[in-house]
């Protein structure tokens, strides 16, 4: 290892250390992070900083922007009364009841839609503590849950970086979209046996300061109809043009600040909440990680790694356990970098001239990898984990009790799918 690898090792694992020590407020370690690679000379400053003009970054920012004024609408009224009703029932079946609808729901938009996981998250957040369902026990599986739609029509994406690297690596005799899907659906299958499962590991405590049902309906003012309309608008176009990136191109990630801004002229919000929501803490660890994971990547730690364990493996290796290590290398390393698709072109050129030489088919490894690109996050050092405990006010020990086993259990699945729906021989 150089000594650029072993300072930007050291200074990821001291950015875990205060995550994990509870005593420095929420996204300031990343920050401190940032500082730190600037001052060993790992970044320039404008690296060291680039989370906070990253697009993503600033997309999401507008985003929470534009859920802040939807929260006061009556439309988001009606669906946390609906929330609201099972969780005051309470109880294991309104718990499974709200698991399978939120995946339901992510069927629409897709695998781990920014505005959907946001607006999931939101919800959660707004619903009071009640002794017979406490939002702590519906955070973290409901918001994971965003990422594994049941019915998986919507994977483009996967689908098209999937086929990509098998391109690149000269295997050109296509790949079944619908065979696609059904390891989509495995993986799915995965999460939500882990999450019913898990319902007595969840922790039991208040994430909101209200104590009483009512008083969320009290405190969303009401609005004119016209600004109701014009909110919702405003929230129906961010989502279309965040899904509608690969068209819009840069224009697509200001889309939600424009609309926020919409928001603040015709005072839906003021500017002290629009402030607010988009220096949020979770966006600030949001920008700060990416400078910690650019310099993790400019240092060659994970193409280290990865050539490592394509040394390692041998001739001789089962075909499950080398697809379920590649696997479990791209969603650590993107885990990590919050790079999903770097993670994913790192790895997948490995592991598919890995298969080749084995004599294998390399659709499999490719599937799995592509798709454990973004099924890490059992370290909030990335969009929807780092939401997930901050707004969970969860500590790292009790996220890692869920989000640990979720994570073996889905790539373990996913992996099961692969070699399943594409055998190998």
């Amino acid at each position: 290892m150089t000594l650029e690898m072993i300072l930007a090792l050291g200074i990821l694992t001291l950015m875990i250390v205060m995550i994990m020590s509870d005593k420095f407020a929420f996204g300031a370690p990343p920050i401190l992070a940032c500082l730190l690679l600037v001052v060993t000379g790992l970044s320039t400053v404008q690296e060291a900083f680039a989370g906070f003009v990253n697009p993503s970054v600033i997309m999401i920012a507008g985003f929470m922007v534009v859920m802040a004024g939807l929260m006061r609408t009556s439309l988001i009224g009606k669906v946390q009364s609906s929330m609201l009703a099972l969780v005051k029932k309470g109880g294991y079946k309104s718990y499974a009841l709200l698991l399978v609808v939120v995946m339901f729901g992510a069927s629409f938009p897709g695998a781990g839609a920014t505005g959907y996981y946001v607006l999931i998250l939101s919800l959660i957040s707004t619903i009071p503590y009640n002794k017979k369902m406490p939002t702590s026990k519906l955070m973290m599986p409901l918001g994971f849950a965003t990422n594994h739609p049941l019915l998986p029509f919507n994977v483009a994406l996967f689908y098209g970086v999937t086929v990509s690297v098998l391109e690149t690596a000269g295997y050109t005799a296509g790949l079944s979209m619908s065979k696609f899907a059904v390891v989509n659906f495995i993986l799915a299958l995965g999460f939500l046996a882990w999450s019913l499962a898990a319902y007595r590991l969840l922790p039991d405590h208040p994430i909101s300061e209200a104590s009483e049902f009512d008083e969320v309906a009290a405190a969303v003012e009401v609005m004119p109809a016209w600004k109701e309309y014009c909110t919702i608008t405003a929230f129906i176009l961010s989502v279309v043009g965040m899904m509608l990136m690969s068209v819009l191109g840069n224009a697509a990630y200001v889309i939600p600040g424009l609309a926020g801004a919409f928001l603040l002229i015709i005072n839906v919000l003021d500017f002290r909440e629009v402030r607010d929501n988009m220096g949020a803490p979770v966006i600030l660890m949001m920008a700060g990680v990416i400078g910690v994971a650019d310099a993790l990547a400019n240092s060659g730690f994970t193409a280290m790694i990865g050539e490592v364990v394509a040394d390692s493996l041998g001739t001789n290796i089962n075909p499950f356990i080398l697809i379920f290590i590649f696997a479990l290398l791209t969603s650590t390393c993107a885990t990590f970098t919050g790079s999903s698709m770097g993670s994913v072109f790192i790895f997948a050129p490995i592991a598919i001239a890995t298969s080749l030489s084995l004599g294998l088919n390399p659709v499999a490894a490719a599937t799995a990898v592509v798709i454990a690109g973004w099924n890490g996050g059992y370290m909030p050092v990335d969009g929807m984990p780092a939401m997930i405990l901050g707004m969970g006010k969860y500590k790292l020990p009790q996220f890692w009790l869920f989000a640990v086993p979720m994570y073996l259990i889905r790539i373990f699945a996913l992996c099961i799918g692969a070699i399943i729906m594409f055998p190998v021989s």
